[in-house]
């Protein structure tokens, strides 16, 4: 039976190659999309699975109100590690790490940069770093020791063998390499290629010992089954009882969140961060496969009325209407099979540039057991559901009825559902299509604001050597290149500023407000060289020590503090007092999608890490790159230059949201295309059904425009009532989006109308294909058996 099953499978595919081809490959699409979403999906949500103890590791909190809102950090104070170990039980272990350091790295002949982190010797046993060469128990026991991955050993040494070989840092420390560990994956937070006792970051740092000074990550791993609510409550007010008045409430926070969520509002509560994406694209994967499985019931309960003649044999020859269903399902499911198959195809073919796409590295291991039970299911998903309905349809029909040539449904029943479907699958691919276009266009709102500096032509080094103490020289250099316009030096670039601190005091200060400002230390010239104005004052003076008690705020914080002229002021800081020289109009840092924050800048070139270079407008910047480079090699010989360009670091600020974007507007053509598919069939299957109406419509004198016209108008009503539905659809889904930005766009209704008449007229082209094709076909053929 089973054989004669497959036997009937196959006829019916060759029979039907068209319906058959557009069955199988609108479903493959389906199922190829779902599923690079689902790999997408799978490295999101076992992001730092690397680690086996994940559920015991946290890192600490740092959370501080100022006037009612909540500012969330990863930023600690030195002392705290040590503190809570000896303090507060449930703890295994803490350590401290920096924050990521850019060295250079030299074996003689290799002057290279590497990323890495200062860390205690707990934190290479609490991460549990799988070391191929060295003890991790021993790796830090001299101060001046150093842990390397395995990339960074072979990109200076060609091997991993290389304990005990020496490497010199920053061109001065010599540091001894005590272990290598293997290359982490790239779905984990930690980043670094190498690593360095904390100890030698903390005796060049004396502040480090402050507890006022937050600016390191405290990670903590605690014991099994520890109460994480008592830990918390204890660190709630830790810093507390060592600086009284201090503002920073700590708290442990679980690495299993630190990917998904690791966001918080103006409240402190935490909300979705990364996780809203995973559900966004969870819930398109579905819809795509989903309006797949729409497009093959609606084709196979098309083509129903080909089979009910079969149906109706297979019925009086003693077949129950279970085996039928059986039999249909299981044409379905092998439908869904080939389907799949197809779909890995696919998947390979495209998971090249999927990759690049969402910049990571997916593969498809068929051998990998949860993949592979994933690919079934999907073929039984996509079976059975695609089936279910074409199955219970074709078996219901009477056997009576479809042998004498009548019709084998005389209810609308299955005509209101094909309808449904059709205004379904539509309605999904309008609305999505709505939601990539709103999203280009609040990226694209705030690419376009008034950030209150020119990001074009900026560039910057990092101060490296003796560059600090040559800038005199160097600037006067750069510019007479003839190629630079200004230079001036920072603590912090100018996009992302991280400083900041609420001990300001000013004239008329409410003692119960406090205010979060940003600080920045800069060198005279620093405003001209990123493009930003001044209000009103003036900027620092040439000589910087005329102004070492002076600064320079922006508008926000003249705001904050409702000052309307400030210059002349006295702003307090401790035993400092500083007088308002400048105010500069706002720029945005940080959030591209928020107001600029209170700023102030003090005239501090000897605390500057950066140097920030205005390229004169006109000048290529390729062409700029080597005079810039040779000029600070001359006065700073021994470090390679390596340039940040503002413009596009200013991009990288947009990445989640323009990959949020792209990803929509793919799948988004994707689920149009796979919806047309289907209207293709369906317009192919009724210009068929109806062809001897249409050939006697045409001898009566109906020209092939009126034929086509007839045949598409049912199929366009539907699209245009999808449209009709999408809308207030869109509109909830995207002011739900937009409600997370303070900076955002409007959706206009010029957005919706061109959506709709987009997908009309692609409906319209699809069904017209047909429908002229089947108006032009000579009308003797159509009638010749009458």
């Amino acid at each position: 039976m089973i054989k004669n099953y497959f036997k009937t499978t196959f006829r019916s595919l060759i029979k039907d190659k068209g319906y058959s081809f557009l069955n199988i490959f609108g479903l493959a699409i389906g199922i190829a999309c779902a599923a690079l979403i689902f790999l997408w999906v799978e490295s999101e949500v076992t992001y730092d699975d690397y680690f086996t103890n994940k559920t015991s590791l946290y890192k600490v909190k740092d959370k501080q109100t100022y006037n009612g809102v909540t500012f969330s950090f990863d930023a600690t104070p030195g002392p705290l590690s040590a503190g809570m170990k000896n303090d507060i039980p449930g703890f295994k272990a803490t350590a401290r790490s920096t924050f990521n350091y850019n060295l250079l790295f030299n074996t003689g002949d290799k002057p290279i940069y590497e990323m890495g982190n200062y860390v205690d010797p707990a934190f290479l046993s609490m991460f549990r770093l799988q070391f191929v060469k060295g003890n991790p128990a021993t790796a830090f026991s001299q101060l001046n020791s150093l842990v390397i991955t395995e990339k960074m050993a072979n990109t200076f040494f060609n091997t991993d063998d290389v304990v005990g070989k020496t490497i010199k840092v920053d061109n001065n420390k010599a540091f001894v390499i005590t272990g290598v560990v293997k290359d982490l994956p790239k779905n984990v937070s930690l980043k670094f290629d190498w690593l360095a006792p904390f100890k030698v970051f903390e005796n060049d740092n004396s502040w480090l010992k402050q507890w006022g000074s937050n600016s390191l990550i405290t990670y903590a791993e605690v014991d099994p089954n520890v109460d994480v609510k008592a830990i918390n409550k204890k660190l709630y007010g830790y810093i507390q009882s060592k600086q009284p008045g201090g503002t920073a409430r700590m708290s442990i926070y679980p690495m299993t969140r630190w990917r998904l969520y690791d966001k918080f509002d103006k409240n402190g509560v935490e909300t979705e961060g990364r996780l809203k994406y995973v559900n966004l694209f969870t819930l398109i994967a579905w819809i795509v496969l989903i309006i797949a499985c729409i497009n093959f019931m609606n084709l196979s309960t098309a083509r129903s009325e080909r089979r009910s003649r079969e149906v109706g044999v297979r019925k009086v020859m003693g077949a129950g209407r279970w085996k039928l269903i059986g039999q249909f399902i299981g044409e379905s499911l092998f439908l869904s099979f080939l389907s799949a198959m197809l779909a890995l195809v696919i998947i390979v073919l495209v998971m090249p540039l999927f990759n690049e796409l969402v910049q990571k590295q997916l593969t498809l291991n068929l051998f990998n057991p949860f993949h592979f039970a994933a690919l079934v299911l999907i073929i039984l998903i996509c079976g059975l559901i695609a089936g279910s309905y074409p199955a219970f349809y074709l078996s219901s029909f009477n056997p009576v009825s479809v042998l004498k040539g009548l019709s084998a449904k005389k209810a609308g029943s299955v005509v209101f559902i094909r309808k449904g479907l059709v205004v379904l699958q539509f309605a999904v691919s309008v609305v999505l299509i709505i939601c990539t276009v709103v999203i280009y266009r609040q990226i694209e709102h705030a690419k376009q604001r008034d950030l209150g500096y020119d990001k074009q032509n900026l560039v910057y080094v990092n101060l490296r050597g003796k560059m600090n103490e040559h800038f005199e020289a160097i600037k006067n250099d750069l510019i007479a290149t003839g190629m630079v316009q200004n230079v001036g030096t920072s603590s912090q670039t100018v996009l992302q500023l991280g400083s900041n601190t609420g001990d300001f005091s000013w004239p008329g200060k409410d003692p119960n407000q406090q205010l979060l400002v940003s600080v920045d230390n800069v060198s005279p010239g620093f405003i001209q060289a990123i493009g930003a104005h001044l209000k009103e004052g003036r900027d620092f003076y040439p000589n910087a020590d005329a102004d070492s008690l002076n600064v320079i705020v922006n508008e926000a914080f003249a705001k904050s503090i409702n000052a309307k002229h400030l210059i002349g002021t006295i702003i307090t800081r401790g035993s400092y007092k500083l007088t308002v020289v400048g105010v500069i109009h706002d720029f945005v840092y940080n959030n591209m999608y928020a107001s600029a924050a209170p700023l102030i800048m003090f005239c501090g070139p000897k605390n500057t890490y950066y140097m920030n270079i205005r390229l004169k407008a006109g000048v290529g910047i390729k062409t700029a790159l080597s005079p810039i480079e040779g000029v600070i090699k001359k006065s700073n010989p021994g470090y390679p230059v390596e340039f940040n360009f503002v413009d596009l670091e200013f991009e990288d600020f947009f990445k989640a949201e323009t990959l949020i974007g792209k990803l929509s507007g793919i799948f988004a053509a994707l689920a149009i295309i796979i919806s047309c598919l289907g209207l293709f069939g369906l317009t192919a299957y009724t210009a068929e059904k109806r062809v001897k109406e249409i050939g006697l419509r045409k001898v009566l004198g109906a020209t092939s425009r009126e034929l086509a016209a007839l045949l598409s108008k049912d199929f366009v009503q539907l699209v245009i009532i999808s449209c009709i539905i999408a809308y207030p659809v869109s509109w909830w889904i995207m002011n739900l989006w937009l409600r997370d930005y303070e900076y955002k766009t409007e959706i206009n209704w010029w957005i919706f109308v061109l959506t709709d008449l987009l997908t009309i007229i692609i409906a319209i082209a699809t069904t017209c294909f047909q429908a002229i094709k089947a108006s032009i076909a000579n009308p003797v053929k159509s009638l010749r058996s009458e």
